[in-house]
């Protein structure tokens, strides 16, 4: 049995998961009719549906901590909550670039979740780990996915490395807030339900760090580095939230 204080701060690391994935999977969106070609407009496609349906599968369980329908409330979460009630990195709403861009930062997030999936799917909570043994195996085939193009990109043209390299300069440092813990996350991960982060992170760079040099790219120095939760939505999130709840603010009693 969860105390009122272990319960808030899960419903907290739960909802950052999911507003992770649904936020970098309706940004991924913008790709479809406009990969640079048809096979990869397809698959980039087809990862941005499988971080959607991730995402309402962790709000399915914000759902059940909150005493909702997990059929109906992940709509409420998506469709009615306010941009600075969003608790996603602010790395997975940036805008694209170009595709150089949106490839790497698929391709950090897939090695983030590489890491992190595993350990969750050992929770003891069982909601968490079925949730989490499920979403591992697709995000087998992302990883893949997202790894080759990088190689493709970062040892292709020099003009294809220029801009891998000036989309790691710009990712780098905003990915790490990917690491930060929420308010009392420490007690849960004390009590085994969810991994530390910290851990995570080294995992994370032993598996990127490589092949970003393999491509003879130049990782940035993050010793440094002081990542933190960001306290309120930037212009960017402001601007991909109206966009994204455009339609039901219009409609609001509309059936789907």
């Amino acid at each position: 049995m969860l105390s009122s204080t272990e319960r808030a701060a899960l419903d907290a690391k739960i909802l950052r998961l999911a507003d992770d994935e649904f936020i970098l999977g309706h940004r991924n969106s913008a790709w479809v009719g406009h990969g640079p070609i048809l096979e990869e407009d397809i698959a980039f496609a087809n990862l941005a549906i499988d971080e959607l349906g991730h995402g309402i599968l962790w709000y399915r369980i914000v759902s059940t901590l909150r005493e909702e329908d997990p059929e109906t409330f992940p709509d409420k979460l998506v469709y009615q909550r306010l941009a600075q009630d969003f608790r996603n990195a602010e790395v997975v709403a940036l805008p694209h670039s170009d595709w150089a861009f949106s490839m790497l930062r698929q391709f950090l997030f897939d090695a983030y979740e590489s890491v992190h999936l595993p350990l969750l799917a050992i929770s003891p909570l069982e909601p968490i780990a079925e949730a989490a043994t499920k979403i591992k195996q697709e995000e087998v085939y992302h990883l893949h996915h997202t790894k080759m193009w990088t190689l493709r990109l970062g040892l292709g043209t020099d003009e294809s490395h220029r801009r891998v390299q000036q989309a790691l300069d710009a990712l780098w440092s905003p990915f790490q807030q990917l690491f930060v813990p929420g308010a009392h996350e420490a007690m849960l991960v004390e009590a085994g339900i969810v991994p530390d982060l910290k851990q995570i992170r080294l995992q994370w760079q032993e598996l990127v760090v490589p092949l970003l040099s393999r491509c003879e790219l130049d990782v940035p120095d993050d010793s440094n580095l002081a990542a933190t939760q960001s306290a309120s939505p930037s212009a960017h999130m402001e601007s991909l939230i109206a966009e994204l709840q455009e339609v039901s603010r219009t409609a609001p009693n509309a059936v789907w």
